[in-house]
C-alpha cells in the first residue's frame, strides 16, 4: 500500500541547517513555477547545475532556465506535496506528489505523480539535481490511445 506524504519532516539538520535552507527554499520554488512564471531558479540553483529527470538531462543554469519554461508551457496547474526529507552531509532526498493540470493530459484533469528529488548542495546551492518518477505515471498512461495500451500492458503483467 502507498502511503502519502501529508507534511515535511526533515531528519536530524544539526550540522546541515545550510542544506535544510536550501531545501526549504527548493520546495517553495517549486510551489511557483507555472506556465509563464519560471522565475527565481538562480536564487535556488548554482550556475553549472547539472540536472535529469526520465524526460531530459541538461548542465547549466541556462539550460535548465530553457529546459523548465519548455516543460511548463502548456501546464494550467502544477502544485507539490512534499513529503520526507532526508539529509546526509550536502545531499538531501525530497520525496513528493506532484499535482499537474495539462490539456493534453487526461483531457485537463488533474493527474497526481509520485517521485523523489535527489539533491546535491554546494555553498547553499543546488548543484545537482535528479529526479525519479515513474514517466508512464505520469505521461504515457494519459494520453489517449497509448495510455490505454499502456494500462492494458500493466494489469496483463500485474
Amino acid at each position: 500500500m502507498r502511503t502519502q506524504p501529508t507534511s515535511a519532516s526533515t531528519t536530524d539538520i544539526r550540522g546541515h541547517e545550510p542544506v535544510a535552507a536550501t531545501v526549504e527554499r527548493f520546495q517553495r520554488l517549486f510551489n511557483t513555477l507555472c506556465s509563464g512564471h519560471v522565475t527565481g531558479l538562480e536564487d535556488v540553483y548554482s550556475a553549472g547545475v547539472r540536472f535529469a529527470d526520465p524526460f531530459g538531462d541538461v548542465e547549466g543554469l541556462d539550460q535548465l532556465q530553457h529546459y523548465f519554461d519548455k516543460v511548463y508551457t502548456n501546464v494550467t496547474a502544477c502544485r507539490f506535496q512534499f513529503g520526507d526529507v532526508l539529509i546526509s552531509d550536502n545531499n538531501a532526498c525530497v520525496e513528493w506528489i506532484m499535482h499537474l493540470k495539462h490539456p493534453k493530459l487526461r483531457r485537463g484533469r488533474e493527474l497526481t505523480v509520485r517521485g523523489i528529488s535527489r539533491l546535491t548542495v554546494s555553498e547553499g546551492r543546488v548543484s545537482y539535481h535528479r529526479d525519479y518518477f515513474d514517466a508512464g505515471e505520469m505521461l504515457y498512461e494519459n494520453l489517449p490511445v497509448l495510455g490505454s495500451a499502456i494500462r492494458w500492458v500493466r494489469n496483463f503483467a500485474s
